[in-house]
């Protein structure tokens, strides 16, 4: 019998790079490598070393510097970094330029949340969206120094849309567009006909930054079994639930989370996705209360849903997450360990953030069912005034 051959997968280390630009400030540029940092975890790599340089443009040839991109070089050339991540879209022209000089594969944000997206599809329609992405993210750079025997090798960033050799002409790139984009408009069509035939019920829908609970939010209403999980992009496809709150019946559904400078490629291909945003009667605006940028968070969904001409719904801001929310009580030994304490729900909602003129505003946690009963009550209020208003004929049933 022959002796068994273990072969491990080799996890990719990643050194990450970052510029701090006109009117940013080093703590925004921490957080978003953080973000970065998270999102490379969530790609399957391991993100080791992390370089920030202050720059008034980028340079058009490399990005950073030419003495940042040596101080790199050296330390991909000794620390066995075979992944280098930008917290930018890249340039074709800069792509080529520094994986020439770091003689390693080179990310920009947009290639690792493609990449991401491709490991998340599950359904046919998930699956067409991305690999359009890809293809048009692809286009401009087939010029790039690593052929596609490499890419086959696998590892992030090469987990392209099984292209062979002769896919790297433009021409059959642009083909595969093209029959792509037909691919989504049939099934465009057929989802449009699906959310037709629903019975008129109200529609809700759960919206909010990536990674703030939205899916678990959904499992506790719906008493259903989404899939939910501590990464980025947990959920791509919108699940539809319908849910019943006392004797009140209503639509739910969880979409995909919407993400700081999210490539243009992945909104355009998922507007359709988006429908059920723009279709739905309510929404509910999930924000992880826990999160140190969630104000910026609250603003990047609320600019997406103007994009999405969705901004002008009924709307509920959940503030989730309240048991990961805590504060350091002072005290006059300085020396004494400090305690952690959690918020109370009357502390909150004496707070600023529970003070919003233009929609209503609740403080839970999913996780451990903390106010989930008066979620759920404000839920059902919301929607039997609006179910009164559309859908008078549906009243003698409650």
């Amino acid at each position: 019998m022959g002796k068994m051959i273990e072969t491990a997968v080799q996890t990719d280390r990643a050194v990450l790079v970052g510029a701090i630009l006109a009117l940013q400030s080093e703590s925004e540029i921490t957080e978003y490598l953080d973000e970065l940092a998270f999102l490379t975890e969530t790609a399957g790599a391991k993100p080791v070393k992390t370089f920030i340089q202050k720059l008034e443009t980028p340079d058009s040839r490399t990005f950073v510097g030419t003495g940042k991109i040596e101080e790199i070089e050296r330390y991909v050339r000794g620390n066995d970094i075979n992944l280098v991540i930008f917290d930018e879209e890249l340039s074709p022209s800069q792509l080529r330029n520094i994986e020439r000089k770091l003689k390693c594969r080179i990310l920009d944000r947009t290639n690792l949340i493609l990449d991401i997206f491709a490991r998340r599809a599950r359904t046919a329609h998930a699956i067409v969206q991305v690999e359009l992405a890809q293809y048009e993210y692809l286009l401009p750079r087939l010029t790039r120094m690593w052929t596609h025997l490499e890419r086959q090798k696998g590892g992030i960033g090469l987990r392209g849309p099984g292209e062979t050799e002769i896919e790297t002409d433009r021409r059959i790139i642009r083909d595969k567009i093209a029959r792509l984009k037909q691919q989504l408009l049939k099934i465009d069509k057929q989802m449009t006909v699906q959310r037709k035939n629903r019975a008129k019920m109200v529609q809700v829908a759960l919206v909010g930054y990536t990674n703030v609970g939205k899916s678990t939010i959904m499992n506790v209403l719906s008493k259903s079994d989404v899939f939910a999980e501590n990464k980025l992009f947990a959920t791509l496809d919108t699940t539809v639930r319908k849910v019943v709150i006392e004797n009140l019946p209503f639509l739910l559904s969880d979409t995909v989370g919407f993400i700081r400078k999210l490539p243009h490629g992945l909104v355009e291909s998922f507007k359709s996705t988006l429908d059920e945003v723009r279709e739905a009667d309510i929404l509910c605006h999930i924000v992880d209360i826990s999160h140190p940028g969630f104000e910026e968070q609250i603003s990047i969904v609320n600019e997406t849903l103007r994009e999405l001409k969705a901004d002008n719904k009924s709307t509920i801001i959940v503030f989730n997450k309240i048991d990961a929310l805590t504060y350091v009580e002072k005290e006059e030994d300085d020396l004494s360990p400090k305690e952690r304490i959690n918020f109370t729900l009357d502390e909150l909602k004496e707070s600023w953030m529970a003070d919003n003129k233009n929609a209503k505003t609740i403080f839970i946690s999913a996780k451990d069912k903390i106010n989930i009963d008066y979620f759920k009550d404000l839920l059902y209020r919301e929607v039997k005034t609006l179910n009164e208003k559309i859908y008078p004929y549906n009243n003698f049933l409650y």
